[in-house]
């Protein structure tokens, strides 16, 4: 075996097997960062909406010129609500009720002040709500109201507010340190609640508050200003159905489309990924064929020896063991560089995925490693294989 080593170290180019290892480095970063940033970003884009049931969309009239829009009201009165209910691919149906009174909203997150402003409330039935029912109930009476926020506003917040003023960024897990207050006026009367924040959804922009709350402070601070709801939520049995594409297309109806949105976010990942993953791994091949290159080179260099070595008694495998050895200890080391670069550099870009999105929880490094591992594997098994074949070719001749 020491006799196969000085061979291989008599005629090793250096120069060959550096060109191999930063070719390969380079191509196995761009395979594992790749995909490992697919691996975070993708649930940012598909994960559902914590307290909005996935199975329900938000219809609303279009708004327009053409003739099939114009004229038409924005909302909605008891007979279109009876008629969309009443449709055979419809399961259920509720309606958004907004505040018909003012209100001022202040948001302070550990003693500091950061939103002051006139705002709008909105409700829907408490079935569409996906919370537990102790914390989304409010009685007449009661100065404490639960509620729950828009999503961008946490992310305005931590991306912006928190940053430059060194406050704690907010997830889903630290809600009970947002001070939330809500100044009520209207009627002749005004009223101070305080906002209990029980989480928040990526599905609505406006503050959402229990159905009781919103029908007790209507009838008391504008108990004449009743209005029709502008929005519906609708649960059917198949988003997909024609008939339901084809009703709201008759009515002048048209589905928001946050998550069709968003699923088309994540098909262009997966493209973009992808196309990068691809270059990666034409960047690795070459770099493997660089490398078998390089030990065809100093096989083709050592065939006469090698044949002297068959020829005193030693075997295909003991002769080939040497240069599988070497190849492998070359993948596992750019593997070891590449995973350690990818746990250098996904904090980086994981900051700024967790400031957009805190409720996503990413799941670890792992993702990337266990492709990297894969990647070596599959690299050892066919240095394996073609150095062995390339050894039997050369004992057969001299046999």
């Amino acid at each position: 075996m020491r006799l196969v080593w000085r061979l291989l170290r008599h005629h090793l180019s250096v120069a060959q097997l550096a060109g191999f290892f930063v070719a390969n480095l380079f191509g196995m970063l761009i395979v594992l960062l790749g995909y490992q940033f697919y691996c975070d970003v993708l649930p940012c884009f598909t994960a559902e909406d914590s307290f909005m049931k996935s199975d329900y969309f938000i219809i609303s009239r279009e708004i327009g010129t053409s003739t099939a829009v114009s004229g038409r009201s924005a909302t909605f009165d008891a007979a279109a609500i009876d008629d969309f209910r009443d449709q055979p691919f419809v399961r259920s149906v509720g309606t958004f009720v907004s505040n018909a009174y003012a209100v001022d909203a202040a948001m302070g997150i550990g003693g500091s002040e950061i939103l002051r402003s006139e705002i709008f409330l909105e409700s829907v039935p408490d079935e569409f709500v996906d919370v537990n029912r102790k914390d989304w109930v409010y009685h007449e009476g009661d100065s404490v109201v639960p509620v729950l926020l828009p999503r961008s506003y946490i992310t305005m917040y931590n991306f912006g507010f928190a940053k430059s003023h060194s406050l704690p960024k907010i997830s889903d897990g630290l809600v009970g340190m947002i001070d939330f207050r809500l100044s009520i006026r209207g009627n002749g009367s005004a009223h101070a609640y305080r906002g209990r924040v029980i989480g928040f959804t990526g599905r609505l922009n406006s503050i959402l508050v229990p159905r009781s709350f919103m029908d007790y402070t209507n009838s008391l601070y504008a108990p004449d200003k009743a209005e029709a709801p502008s929005r519906l939520l609708v649960k059917a049995d198949n988003p997909a159905d024609e008939r339901l594409a084809r009703y709201l297309d008759d009515n002048g109806y048209e589905m928001e489309r946050d998550r069709m949105d968003a699923e088309k976010t994540a098909y262009f990942l997966k493209l973009l990924v992808t196309i990068v993953v691809g270059v990666g791994i034409v960047i690795s091949v070459l770099s493997f064929y660089l490398l078998m290159l390089s030990i065809y080179l100093l096989v083709q260099k050592n065939a006469t020896k090698l044949e002297n070595l068959f020829l005193i008694g030693y075997s295909p495998r003991q002769v080939a063991l040497p240069y599988q050895a070497l190849a492998a200890c070359l993948h596992l080391l750019v593997l070891v560089l590449a995973c350690v670069t990818l746990v250098v550099v996904r904090p980086y870009y994981m900051e700024i995925i967790d400031t957009l999105y805190p409720a996503q929880q990413g799941g670890g490094v792992w993702p990337g490693i266990w492709m990297g591992i894969g990647l070596w594997l599959l690299a050892c098994v066919s240095n394996i294989f073609i150095i062995h074949r390339r050894m039997m070719r050369i004992w057969q001749h001299q046999a």
